[in-house]
């Protein structure tokens, strides 16, 4: 509640305090569009509209400040520009920077906007004031009797009438202000992209590291150990079967089944810990890989195919271990009885979706600990995206749709 009555307020300081921007602005961005016209057919004119762009993105900027605080819409800053060595360079860099030409764009329809929630947040109410109060005023200044006119008895309802719209429409104001800020004072949607994979590349590489770690780790504690306890064992047998060890071998043949069971052990664990770095059963593509994925599922799987041709092998492996997280969550957490699988590589514009339905209890969601987090940090990564539509009571979807191509 006391963030809304924040919010609230502060839409109505924005209404009154954004005006002195939104004048400064539009006039900045009337006098730049002006100007440069004129200026446009005399060497003049493009270092005058390289400067004036500049200009125009700081504005900008403090624009996108006074919204966040204002009217709590948070709008990434876009990426600084970058700083090539010589004038021309610099120019050139100015004049095709699409964030101060939306920036301009914004300064020219902001002016509008801020006269408009001015005059509705100070004016009207005002106005409203003055009508509630006519017939008390019209008596006031106007000497001698004044007779009931049908006016006052409208002023007052009327008045009433519009205070009670001017709360909505300053909210309705601040909303336009809002999508305003979003769509030309962030950063374009090539630059947001950018950022979406920088961060999903970084998330891949962290997660890569950690797992080579692990990997490391259990090497280097597990399987490393169990080597050298076997080096050891054997060690000892080679002496116990040594001539001069005597003709007792129940002792070498006790230190051979011993070897032999280490050996085991050690297999199955170089085995687990190889499985995890590529699966042996995705060397014949997916087509191959998943029927023996359901076949191991603890729940019963309809699986349905329509692979046409082979996407890459990083996307292979992604839905592979999609596949698998998802079924594994459906057999540990959903109580299903059944689940479905289907993997789509028609879908258009290059990309392939898979789809995992179960009729389990439902409520899966991201960050409840089912690893559907790690699973969709996963997919972005590759440039993937996952939903889930999975209402209490079921059934589950989960659609996760990747690039066939990187």
């Amino acid at each position: 509640m006391r963030r809304y009555l924040s919010v609230r307020g502060g839409e109505w300081a924005f209404a009154v305090a954004g005006l002195p921007l939104a004048l400064l602005g539009g006039v900045y961005a009337l006098a730049v569009l002006y100007a440069g016209t004129l200026l446009s057919l005399t060497v003049f004119g493009l270092p005058f509209v390289a400067a004036a762009l500049r200009g125009a993105r700081g504005l900008g900027a403090l624009h996108r400040q006074l919204a966040g605080r204002l009217l709590g819409e948070h709008v990434e800053a876009p990426a600084r520009l970058p700083r090539p060595v010589g004038v021309v360079a610099r120019g050139r860099v100015l004049l095709s920077d699409p964030i101060a030409w939306r920036s301009l764009l914004y300064l020219v329809l902001r002016l509008p906007l801020g006269v408009l929630g001015f005059a509705t947040a100070v004016a009207l109410p005002l106005g409203c004031g003055w009508l509630i109060g006519f017939p008390l005023w019209a008596r006031l200044l106007q000497p001698g009797p004044w007779p009931v006119t049908w006016l006052d008895a409208a002023s007052v309802p009327l008045g009433l009438v519009i205070l009670s719209a001017v709360p909505g429409s300053v909210r309705m104001l601040s909303a336009v202000n809002r999508r305003l800020a979003r769509l030309l004072l962030g950063p374009a949607r090539a630059q947001r992209r950018v950022r979406e994979l920088e961060a999903a590349r970084a998330t891949l590489l962290a997660q890569n590291t950690d797992e080579l770690r692990r990997l490391e780790r259990d090497l280097h504690d597990g399987t490393q150990a169990r080597l050298v306890a076997l080096a050891i064992t054997l060690s000892l047998a080679e002496d116990a079967l040594a001539p001069a060890a005597g003709p007792d071998l129940v002792r070498p043949r006790t230190l051979v089944a011993r070897a032999r069971s280490q050996t085991d052990d050690t297999i199955a664990e170089l085995r687990r810990l190889t499985r995890g770095i590529h699966p042996v059963a995705l060397d014949g593509g997916l087509g191959e890989a998943l029927p023996g994925l359901a076949a191991t599922s603890p729940v019963p799987v309809t699986l349905r195919l329509n692979l046409p041709e082979r996407p890459d092998h990083v996307i292979e492996r992604a839905l592979y271990f999609c596949a698998a997280e998802l079924l594994t969550n459906i057999a540990k957490h959903s109580g299903a009885r059944s689940a479905e699988v289907e993997v789509d590589a028609s879908v258009a514009d290059g990309r392939v979706r898979l789809s995992v339905r179960d009729d389990g209890r439902g409520g899966a969601a991201l960050g409840v600990g089912t690893g559907l987090t790690g699973l969709a940090e996963r997919l972005a990564a590759v440039d993937g995206a996952l939903r889930i539509d999975s209402p209490p009571g079921g059934p589950t979807v989960v659609t996760a749709e990747l690039p066939t191509r990187l």
